[in-house]
């Protein structure tokens, strides 16, 4: 049962359907409550909403009907640049492909998101942040390197890197996994646990692939607009 009086995260009685196709509900009085530090993952068929669900909780788009609450901020009827200043500083991404700058190295990658914080930190004290987030990655050695000089494995865990940066309390993961082998993929949600735990974020991954899923010990299905627990 969700800790609500730790929650980071709420959606209360969220409905989402698009002016193109009004009669459609993608999403249908979803409710979810979010704890610090919880982690799961969110599966289902191509074109049952994860990826607008997904949207949704890290507040790039907002809901037709019903309430997000991002550590106890109702973000309706927040101007963008408000909504923009919480999903900086409470959320982190990662996505399938990794979006590095290519002109830039991993080190710069990882903390362009420090110039959004309304303020920001000590450069020196946000480089050190970097390395040591290198460090528990195993890409120490990496800072110098650009994209085009890493693997697909390796860019991932730099793309992981930059969504810790700002420590954020939530960390969404949209199919983190799909331009990797099986192993690579594998040692990802690995390390997603691992951090999960020694950052105390909490931890929604959203995948097709219900057995890497399953790594993450708790799975949640996306059915007819509202979430139901795996069996």
């Amino acid at each position: 049962m969700p800790d609500e009086t730790n929650s980071i995260l709420e959606l209360r009685g969220v409905t989402k359907w698009y002016e193109s196709a009004p009669e459609r509900r993608i999403l249908d009085g979803l409710d979810l409550v979010v704890s610090a530090g919880e982690r799961f993952a969110i599966v289902g068929p191509s074109g049952c909403g994860k990826s607008t669900l997904l949207n949704l909780l890290g507040t790039l788009d907002a809901p037709s009907e019903g309430r997000v609450i991002v550590d106890g901020i109702n973000t309706a009827g927040l101007n963008e640049d408000a909504v923009a200043r919480i999903r900086s500083e409470k959320i982190g991404f990662i996505f399938q492909m990794h979006h590095l700058l290519p002109q830039c190295t991993s080190l710069e990658n990882v903390l362009v998101p420090t110039l959004a914080l309304t303020k920001r930190p000590n450069p020196v004290e946000a480089a050190d942040r970097a390395k040591r987030l290198f460090d528990r990655v195993g890409l120490g050695d990496k800072l110098d390197r650009l994209p085009s000089q890493l693997s697909g494995g390796e860019r991932q865990r730099v793309a992981i890197v930059r969504s810790l940066i700002n420590s954020p309390r939530l960390l969404l993961a949209d199919e983190p996994t799909g331009a990797l082998d099986e192993d690579n993929a594998k040692r990802l949600m690995e390390l997603l646990a691992e951090l999960n735990e020694s950052e105390g974020l909490a931890l929604i991954v959203v995948t097709h692939d219900r057995a890497l899923a399953a790594t993450l010990g708790s799975v949640r299905v996306l059915h007819r607009g509202k979430l139901e627990t795996a069996s």
